[in-house]
């Protein structure tokens, strides 16, 4: 085994070493090794988001490496979904804990959050989403996957004479610009269409929901494709759930363990008013597990991609919160937005 002491810092790869972690992400080893050594560590944790876990064994390999023979590497196993995810049984266990994919949302001595920050050229697609931006004033927004490229994407439509709009949004948001998928805060900005630069539709859809009086253009820089975010099937998916649950007589309201994650002011609201409601605790929500209930309905405090990504998953309607109240008679069907999470934890 080799000590990281031995290189220059980012010189990593120019040791000799067969480092096997991919080159699309940075992994940010150097910060890594040097926080061992720092806290003269003896167990690091690994923790990966779903999409990612499969790069975990090649990052643990060059970290081996990398480290002295008595220093323990270990991967977290548990289902990974965003800052707020974390594996805390191995957090408790390790003297260094890694957490890979997302900006962090809750400062810690204990926990390094790498971002994964994305090599990918952005301005190429954005060039192409300007066909879709109307006027000169524009807001923009990306993941912390794109981060690192910010200043270059703000730059780049400066200099194609829009004004551009941004802001942090609250206390769950790191960086200027940036969105999570259940938190929209940096679009509120005064412009009537963003730019939102990233992979997939689920943060642009939370986007126009949470913003519907916005033109939310999509500009993906990994599948090099532009779309406009479209809530219309979205819409129609969540109001038919809502129908259905509004003949149910129990409920089945689910507080999630998971830090981070938790609304236990909502769930006991829920309770205190209904009679026919029983709290539910779960750590992963997923369909299977609510199948012995047999409740005619849940409502979900926990995340809201619970809910929004695998709602039609489950055999029976699972509702946000404010979908709960819409189905019981306290708000109108057109008062139906979308559930998302705000301040600190």
């Amino acid at each position: 085994m080799t000590n990281e002491s031995e290189y220059s810092e980012g010189d990593l790869r120019n040791t000799g070493l067969s480092l096997k972690h991919d080159r699309e992400w940075d992994y940010e080893l150097e910060r890594i090794i040097e926080a061992v050594e720092e806290r003269d560590a003896k167990k690091v944790g690994l923790q990966f988001p779903e999409g990612l876990k499969r790069r975990g064994p090649a990052v643990a390999d060059d970290l081996r490496q990398l480290l002295p023979d008595d220093v323990t590497v270990m991967i977290s196993g548990q289902p990974c979904y965003g800052a707020c995810d974390l594996d805390t049984f191995l957090m408790r266990r390790t003297d260094v804990f890694v957490h890979f994919g997302h900006s962090p949302m809750k400062e810690s001595d204990k926990i390094i959050y790498v971002p994964l920050f994305s090599n990918v050229k952005v301005t190429p697609i954005m060039e192409e989403a300007l066909a879709e931006l109307d006027g000169d004033e524009v807001g923009l927004v990306t993941t912390a996957q794109h981060m690192n490229r910010f200043d270059e994407m703000r730059d780049f439509l400066e200099d194609e004479g829009f004004t551009v709009h941004t802001r942090r949004g609250d206390d769950r948001l790191t960086h200027e610009g940036q969105v999570l998928g259940c938190n929209y805060a940096s679009a509120d900005i005064d412009a009537d269409h963003v730019l939102y630069v990233g992979g997939g539709k689920f943060h642009p859809l939370g986007l126009a929901m949470e913003h519907p009086d916005k033109k939310v253009v999509i500009a993906d820089p990994v599948n090099m494709v532009v779309t406009i975010a479209d809530t219309d099937k979205f819409l129609k998916q969540r109001y038919a759930s809502v129908h259905k649950a509004m003949d149910a007589e129990t409920w089945g309201v689910i507080f999630c363990t998971k830090i981070g994650q938790g609304r236990w002011e909502i769930a006991q609201e829920i309770l205190e008013e209904n009679e026919n409601a029983y709290l539910i605790t779960m750590d992963e929500v997923t369909p299977d597990r609510l199948l012995n209930f047999g409740f005619d309905a849940y409502v979900n405090t926990g995340c809201p991609r619970i809910t929004t990504d695998d709602g039609p998953r489950f055999n029976k309607p699972m509702l946000t919160p404010g979908e709960y109240e819409i189905a019981i008679g306290e708000k109108p069907l057109d008062e139906l937005e979308f559930d998302t999470f705000h301040g600190t934890w």
